[in-house]
C-alpha cells in the first residue's frame, strides 16, 4: 500500500501585504509517497521557490492546507516540525570556521538539550549521514576549503542528520558543473531508495530530471502536473513548459532542443 508523506490540498501561494495579495499558484493538490525522489520544474517566476517555501512554514499559505504524517503542518511546533522536515536552501553560509563535520552535526539542534551536547545517538546519526554521502575524506575540513559540489553533498548529510521523513531542496545543482550535477542527483536517487526517505527538489536541470527523478511536478501558467516523467512525456506536458518559438520537447529522444 502507497503511504503518503505529504499532502496537498487546494493550496493557493503567493504573498500577502497588509490587505494587498499576490497569488502566483491557486488549487494545488498533490501527494508525495514515501522513498520518491521527485523533481519541481518550470520557468522562472512560476512559483517553484515560493512553493517550496509555503510547504515548508517559511511562508503562510494563502489558503488551503498541507498535511505532513497525518499532521496539518500548522499544528507542529518548531522543533516538532524540524524533526519531522528538512529544507536545504541556496544560501550562502555566514563566516565561520566551521568544518564540514560540524556542518553535518548541526543537523542534530531539533534532538539536543539546551546546551547542545551531542548523544550516542547523535554521532550515531551524524556518522551515517556522512558515510551515506561519502564525504568522510574531507569532514575535517572547513567548509571554505571545500568545492561548492562537496559543500552541496555536506548540506544534503545535515539533512540526513536530521532524520527527517521528508527532504526539501531548492534548486541544490545551482552552480555545480555538469559532472557536479549528475554526481550529486545520483546521491539523492540512491538516497530515496536506500534510506526510504522522500526527496522533493527544484531545478532547471529539465533533461537529468527526466532522466533520474521516479516523479517530476510541472509548473505551467495554467495548470499543475505531477506524474512519471514517463507519462508526462506521452500527455505531451513538456510542450506547455515554454511558450517560445526556438525551444520544443522532442518526445522521441525525451529532451529538450533548439528548433
Amino acid at each position: 500500500m502507497t503511504e503518503h508523506i505529504l499532502n496537498i490540498k487546494d493550496l493557493t501561494i503567493g504573498y500577502q501585504k497588509g490587505k494587498s495579495q499576490t497569488i502566483i499558484q491557486s488549487h494545488i493538490n498533490l501527494s508525495l509517497d514515501k522513498g520518491k525522489l521527485v523533481a519541481l520544474i518550470g520557468k522562472n517566476g512560476i512559483g517553484k521557490s515560493t512553493f517550496l517555501k509555503t510547504i515548508t512554514q517559511v511562508i503562510e499559505p494563502i489558503s488551503g492546507t498541507v498535511t505532513l504524517n497525518g499532521k496539518n503542518l500548522k499544528q507542529y511546533s518548531v522543533v516538532d516540525l524540524a524533526q519531522e522536515l528538512s529544507l536545504v536552501l541556496t544560501e550562502t553560509l555566514p563566516p565561520s570556521n566551521l568544518t564540514i563535520y560540524e556542518i553535518v552535526a548541526l543537523g542534530r539542534q531539533p534532538y539536543t538539550n539546551w546546551i547542545g551536547t551531542l548523544s550516542e545517538e547523535d554521532q550515531t546519526k551524524i556518522t551515517e549521514a556522512i558515510e551515506l554521502t561519502g564525504i568522510s575524506d574531507y569532514c575535517n575540513k572547513r567548509y571554505y576549503e571545500v568545492s561548492d559540489g562537496q559543500l552541496q553533498k555536506a548540506m544534503i548529510a545535515r539533512a540526513l542528520a536530521q532524520d527527517t521523513s521528508i527532504i526539501v531542496l531548492d534548486e541544490p545543482t545551482t552552480h555545480l558543473d555538469l559532472v557536479h550535477k549528475i554526481t550529486l542527483l545520483k546521491l539523492l536517487q540512491k538516497l530515496t531508495h536506500e534510506t526510504g526517505k522522500t526527496i522533493l527538489y527544484s531545478t532547471h536541470d529539465l533533461d537529468l530530471a527526466i532522466q533520474l527523478a521516479d516523479e517530476m511536478i510541472v509548473f505551467t501558467e495554467n495548470d499543475i502536473f505531477h506524474n512519471q516523467p514517463c507519462n508526462l512525456i506521452n500527455e505531451g506536458v513538456f510542450d506547455k513548459i515554454f511558450q517560445n518559438e526556438d525551444i520544443m520537447f522532442d518526445a522521441t529522444i525525451g529532451k529538450f532542443k533548439v528548433k
